[in-house]
C-alpha cells in the first residue's frame, strides 16, 4: 500500500473514532480523487447543467462526513463517495423533472436554478429506477453499476472497493449492462420519460 493510501486509511479510521482534526486533514488527501470521480460522472450530464464538479465534491464530502460512516478503508470510502454523488445527481434530476412540469414553484437564486431541458434528466431517472430493480435481483451487480457508471471507477478500482477480482467485476459489469439495456426502455416509460 502506498503512503498516501495508508494515510487516507489512517485518517478515515481516526474520523470514524471522532478524533479532532481528522476530517480536516482527510479532505486534502482525497480531494483530487473525488474531483476525478465527479468529473467522470458529470460527463454524462446534459450540456448546460448548473452543477459543477467542485460543488458535487463538496456536497458529497459533507454528506459523507455527516453520515459518520465506518469506512473499512480507502476503497470503501470512495465507493461511499460514488454513491453519495449518485444520490445528489438523482435528487437534482428529480427536482428538474418537477420544475419542468411546473411543480415546486418558488423563487430561487440564479445559482440554484436547474435547466430542465434535455433528455439527460429522464435518462438519469430511468437508470436509477432500473438500478433499483437490479439491486433487488442482484445486489453485487448493482454495486458494480453504481461504482462504474455513477462513480466512474475503473474495473480495478471497483474490484478493490468490492473486495473481488477484476475478472468478477468484468463479468458482473457485462451482465449488468445487458440487463439494463433491456430494462431501461421500460423504466423510461414508468418514470414518464417517453413523452
Amino acid at each position: 500500500m502506498d503512503p498516501a493510501s495508508s494515510a487516507v486509511t489512517r485518517l478515515l479510521d481516526q474520523a470514524r473514532r471522532g478524533e479532532p482534526g481528522a476530517t480536516e486533514q482527510l479532505l486534502p488527501l482525497v480531494y483530487d480523487e473525488l474531483r476525478r470521480l465527479a468529473r467522470s460522472r458529470m460527463r454524462f450530464e446534459r450540456p448546460g447543467h448548473t452543477l459543477q464538479p467542485t460543488a458535487l465534491v463538496h456536497e458529497a464530502y459533507l454528506r459523507l462526513m455527516g453520515a459518520e460512516g465506518a469506512w473499512e478503508g480507502r476503497g470503501h470510502f470512495f465507493a461511499a463517495a460514488a454513491e453519495a454523488m449518485r444520490r445528489i445527481l438523482i435528487e437534482r434530476a428529480r427536482r428538474a423533472r418537477r420544475l419542468k412540469r411546473g411543480g415546486d414553484l418558488h423563487r430561487v437564486e440564479l445559482d440554484d436554478q436547474v435547466s430542465a431541458d434535455g433528455p439527460r434528466v429522464d435518462e438519469v431517472l430511468a437508470v436509477d429506477e432500473a438500478l433499483g430493480r437490479l439491486e433487488a435481483l442482484d445486489a453485487q451487480m448493482a454495486a458494480v453499476v453504481k461504482l462504474r457508471y455513477f462513480g466512474g471507477l475503473t474495473v480495478e478500482e471497483t474490484a478493490q472497493a468490492l473486495g473481488t477480482s477484476p475478472r468478477t467485476v468484468n463479468r458482473l459489469w457485462t451482465g449488468a449492462k445487458a440487463w439494463l439495456r433491456s430494462e431501461i426502455p421500460a423504466a423510461r416509460e414508468r418514470t414518464g420519460g417517453a413523452e
